[in-house]
């Protein structure tokens, strides 16, 4: 005989529910049946693409040989649903006199987001891997946004610090861009003892590098607190833009890797190695400007500090950009962006930069304010305003005004002026506020 029992899953939030099938009738049950009708002979998983059998089957809880009632297949079924994993779950079972066979369906959610381990320095990453994967068997680097594997997940790791006598408590953070934004991934940490860094390798850094990234590592890192995501900020920050600075413009830094020097109670000290893999310094070879209207390429050219047959210098490349985006700011072009587009040939080292500019609209001034003088004085400012309606905006004015004007500006203080710009994207217009206080 057969029974299906249908388990759709619903999520709210973060919570989720799991609506109980209807339950089998009396006569479908394997308890109206002979004793050994309870035993259970098999469980076959079904449409998951993520987990093995094996996996699923751990997590439910459920064993073959043993003796069971649909009751055990309901909770396998709630087991599930409460991980957070799938987005559908059904069971059917069929049995016979030698016992009970059950076949579980799934679907998995895709609403599953990385986990990262902040300073769990005790363990290697295989070893925390393992760990977990041991007693929380659907974990696979990535946890669903809502179920309790998160916390699961936690618990396990708190009772491996316990296993190896390290005073602390594991707690985890859900990430976001914006408060509003969806989580974009967990980062799980210890607190309650201190982890400090007493020296910093770079494995893989060539001899000519290395004086420079060890410069900076006993400035930012060295007798510091270990966090690896600080590390990673550090990398990218810090020790990133030396090599972009030189031309080697797809270095790339690993995943900070700790070494026990000593574990007290309540203080840990750590080396840590900050591999790198510096990858090819390239030299410019060609330069070409696309999108450019308003200005000819010539006139963008002084702005861009990249030679020909030289390695680029790609920091310095940022503010170029910014300093172009300036010019076009200057004509009325406010919203005027600059990108590159790299191409590589690793044969010769060598890398072609299209420049693109998207111009945007052309903005013009709308309405003048002067906010913190008397009105005596900001009649005399008004004056001395030579940027009239209409016409196109100049970016560039205001501060250039404020030093023109300052003859006119009250003698009794030294001033401050702050500009506040409102762009009106409907009729392209930007009204500008020239806010003065003493300093």
């Amino acid at each position: 005989m057969r029974s299906l029992v249908r388990a759709p899953i619903v999520l709210v939030l973060s919570t989720l529910l799991v609506a109980q099938g209807k339950p089998a009738s009396p006569r479908h049950r394997p308890g109206t049946t002979s004793p050994s009708a309870h035993k259970l002979l098999s469980i076959n998983i079904t449409g998951t693409k993520r987990y093995t059998p094996e996996e699923v089957i751990a997590a439910i809880g459920l064993e073959i040989g043993q003796q069971v009632t649909e009751q055990n297949f309901k909770q396998a079924s709630q087991k599930l649903g409460e991980t957070g994993a799938f987005t559908e779950i059904a069971y059917s079972y069929s049995y016979s006199s030698a016992g009970t066979k059950l076949e579980i369906q799934l679907a998995d959610s895709d609403q599953l987001i990385p986990v990262y381990f902040d300073n769990l320095v005790w363990f290697s990453d295989q070893e925390l891997r393992e760990g977990l994967r041991q007693h929380v068997p659907l974990f696979k680097n990535r946890l669903p946004v809502g179920g309790h594997l998160a916390d699961e997940l936690a618990d396990r790791l708190n009772t491996m610090l316990s296993e190896r006598r390290v005073a602390g408590h594991v707690h985890y953070l859900r990430f976001s861009d914006s408060p509003e934004g969806p989580i974009q991934s967990f980062l799980y940490s210890v607190d309650g003892t201190d982890i400090t860094i007493r020296n910093v390798d770079f494995p893989g850094a060539s001899p000519s590098q290395l004086p420079i990234l060890d410069d900076v590592a006993k400035k930012e890192i060295a007798e510091g607190e270990y966090l690896r995501s600080k590390l990673a900020a550090i990398a990218k920050v810090a020790l990133r833009p030396i090599y972009l600075k030189q031309g080697y413009l797809k270095v790339a830094f690993g995943d900070a890797q700790p070494e026990l020097v000593s574990t007290l109670p309540k203080q840990t000290i750590v080396d840590v190695k900050l591999p790198v893999e510096e990858g090819r310094q390239y030299k410019v070879d060609q330069i070409v400007w696309t999108g450019n209207t308003v200005f000819p390429a010539d006139k963008l050219r002084p702005l861009i500090h990249l030679d020909i047959n030289q390695p680029p210098n790609a920091v310095q490349l940022e503010d170029d950009f910014h300093a172009v985006e300036q010019l076009y700011g200057s004509r009325g072009y406010l919203k005027a962006r600059v990108t590159s587009q790299p191409e590589f040939n690793d044969s010769d080292s060598t890398v072609a930069y299209t420049l693109q500019v998207k111009e945007g609209d052309l903005y013009r001034l709308g309405e003048v304010d002067i906010e913190g003088l008397d009105e005596k004085a900001a009649l005399r400012l008004r004056e001395d305003w030579k940027l009239r309606e209409g016409e196109p905006y100049d970016s560039s004015y205001p501060q250039r005004f404020f030093k023109d004007a300052a003859a006119d500006m009250p003698a009794s203080a030294r001033w401050n002026m702050k500009v506040d710009e409102s762009l009106n994207n409907k009729d392209k217009t930007v009204d500008v506020t020239l806010r003065f206080s003493p300093q």
